[in-house]
This record gives structure tokens, C-alpha cells and sequence, in this order.
């Protein structure tokens, strides 16, 4: 409670303050304020680039990384891979009867991995 009451009394007095200012400097204020506004936005504006040239660097650095990704796809799904045939070595080996619906999942997502990479690559063109 001590707070608020420190708070609200400078928060009091100021609002005092401001309601002694008359209507004509508070008007001139917010004039002042608003062409300050106005002339940095024109001011960034003067320096804002060309589009083209924005979205020609943008696919290069795309392009750029590309082959990155493909290669961290690759990584991670040779990681899956391996977790995954282990599964089914553990269900084989114990007998499940659910097998070969995880066999077939596990070989499915592998070969959609490669096939999902190397169709990105041809339909971009890299």
C-alpha cells in the first residue's frame, strides 16, 4: 500500500503540472511531435532498398543454405533410421505379431526422406 501511495504522488503532481500548461503550448507540443514523427519516416524511407534486389539476395542466401539442409535432413534421418530398425529388431525378435506394419512404416518414412530431398532439389533447380 506504501507503494501505490509513493507512486500516485508524483504521478499526482505531474498531472497538476500538466493541467496548468495552457491549451495553445500543449497544441504546439503535439505539432512539434508529429513533424519529428513525419521526418524520420521520410528519412528511413530515403534509404529503403530497391525490391528486386531485396528478393534477389534473400533467394541467394536461400539457395546458399540449401545444400546445408539437405545434408542436416539426411543426418537426422539416419539417426531416426537407426532408432527405428532397432525397434523392429526388438519386435522381431520378441515375437510381435505388428512387425511387418512397423517394418514397412520404418522403410516407408526412409525412402520418403530421400525422395522428399531430392524432389526439392529438382523442383528449385539446385
Amino acid at each position: 500500500m506504501k507503494f501505490i501511495k509513493a507512486i500516485n504522488r508524483p504521478l499526482k503532481a505531474w498531472a497538476n503540472a500538466y493541467r496548468a500548461v495552457p491549451a495553445a503550448q500543449k497544441r504546439i507540443a503535439l505539432t512539434k511531435s508529429l513533424m519529428l514523427v513525419a521526418a524520420l519516416l521520410t528519412f528511413n524511407y530515403g534509404f529503403a532498398q530497391d525490391g528486386n534486389n531485396g528478393i534477389n539476395s534473400a533467394t541467394t542466401q536461400v539457395k546458399s543454405y540449401f545444400d546445408s539442409g539437405c545434408n542436416l535432413m539426411y543426418a537426422i534421418g539416419a539417426v531416426v533410421g537407426i532408432i527405428g530398425a532397432i525397434k523392429v529388431f526388438n519386435k522381431w525378435n520378441a515375437g510381435e505379431p505388428d512387425t511387418n506394419k512397423v517394418a514397412a512404416a520404418w522403410f516407408g518414412s526412409c525412402v520418403f526422406l530421400v525422395v522428399v530431398a531430392t524432389v526439392l532439389k529438382s523442383f528449385f533447380g539446385l
